[in-house]
């Protein structure tokens, strides 16, 4: 009996029983995204890219990628970072006027925390914008194309941003100090930094109400000419099936740096949203958007850009990570602003399909 006494007591020496201690989880995450789409405009543009105005999905009648990126993401209590870099038509269209590998990045930025008890951050670097509903990453909108008003207003900045998160999270508020209208390097000639606001308001989960504004130029000192700029939406998720997005944007340009009389530039957005089963999900959107003057949108017609728009698209989540969307879209202007060959017409229609992947 001594003897089995003698062994247990050996044992327990040599194989000694440890708490377990609990995992703590990495402040470094990666994620990715793509998205390939192939659309097909019927006004058959000769070189293959759709109208000038459209930034995101504007290669016609092939197979392509909109946009790939790889994010690797660091958080803890105070410090927080992002670097994601990209490729893809989206990236050729909307960063055409960066130099260099900055048009490959998606995201840039250091944040570090100002308080220790309340959630007030300062943040530097590039980023997505503060202005809009609508990003370049397709599974968070609802449609498969974007909007006119979001194609043609800054999906990324570059610059300084503080921002505080009430404790409730009902209240978001931002300041920045940017680079520009949608620019990371600065406009030659330009000494002026531009300024943005952003308010949000959550006042239940189902409703969200924001405000964002931009106030700079986009000019050369030689040439300033400021520009005011607001965007307010609200998304309503009236039931558990039905949601609705509403979106406006005014903006006004001096007309010259010698008087302060302006040019203005408005525009609208709807969209409803009905998720028939837990993997099907239709969104009909209709939009609007007036340039007479060609602030954003530049024409050389009698009118400007005033164009109107509805578009019809249907989601299949094939998997979790899996999104299917198919679209089809018409655009009407009051004036000849499209290309047909080698004509111009006042109207346009797209069909397109695309598939997301998220990891």
């Amino acid at each position: 009996m001594k003897r089995y006494i003698f062994i247990l007591v050996v044992a327990s020496f040599a194989y000694p029983v440890v708490a377990q201690e609990e995992d703590t989880p990495s402040p470094i995450s990666v994620s990715g995204y793509l998205e390939t789409y192939y659309i097909y405009d019927f006004n058959k543009p000769n070189d293959n890219t759709s109208d000038s105005f459209i930034y995101s999905f504007n290669r016609n009648n092939e197979v392509n990628l909109n946009i790939g990126m790889l994010k690797a993401s660091y958080n803890t209590n105070n410090v927080r970072g992002n670097l994601a870099l990209m490729a893809g038509t989206y990236t050729n269209a909307n960063l055409a006027t960066e130099p260099g590998v900055l048009k490959n990045i998606y995201e840039a930025n250091i944040g570090l925390k100002l308080s220790a008890r309340k959630n007030l951050w300062i943040d530097a670097g590039i980023f997505s914008s503060h202005i809009g509903f609508e990003s370049a990453i397709g599974k968070d909108c609802w449609t498969l194309t974007r909007s006119i008003m979001a194609d043609n207003t800054p999906y990324y900045e570059a610059g300084a941003k503080v921002s505080y998160t009430s404790g409730n999270g009902k209240w978001f508020v931002s300041g920045l100090i940017l680079n520009g209208w949608q620019r990371i390097q600065r406009v030659n000639g330009n000494s002026l930094p531009s300024f943005g606001t952003q308010l949000t308001f959550k006042p239940s989960a189902t409703i969200t109400l924001n405000s964002s504004t931009f106030i700079g130029t986009d000019k050369p000192d030689s040439a300033r000419v400021m520009r005011y700029f607001h965007n307010f939406y609200g998304i309503i998720q009236v039931s558990k099936i039905v949601g609705i997005t509403v979106s406006f944007d005014y903006g006004a340009e001096e007309k010259s740096p010698d008087e302060r009389s302006m040019n203005t530039w408005y525009a609208s957005a709807w969209i409803v949203q009905y998720s028939a089963t837990d993997k099907v999900a239709f969104a009909l959107r209709g939009e609007y958007y007036s340039d007479a003057k060609g602030i954003i949108i530049t024409t050389t017609s009698v009118h400007g850009f005033k164009t109107s728009g509805c578009s019809l698209n249907i989601d299949y989540n094939v998997y979790k990570n899996i999104l299917w969307r198919t679209e089809v879209r018409y655009l009407a202007s009051k004036d000849a602003v499209f290309e047909r060959t080698d004509t111009s017409v006042t109207n346009n229609a797209f069909a397109g399909t695309s598939l997301c992947l998220s990891f």
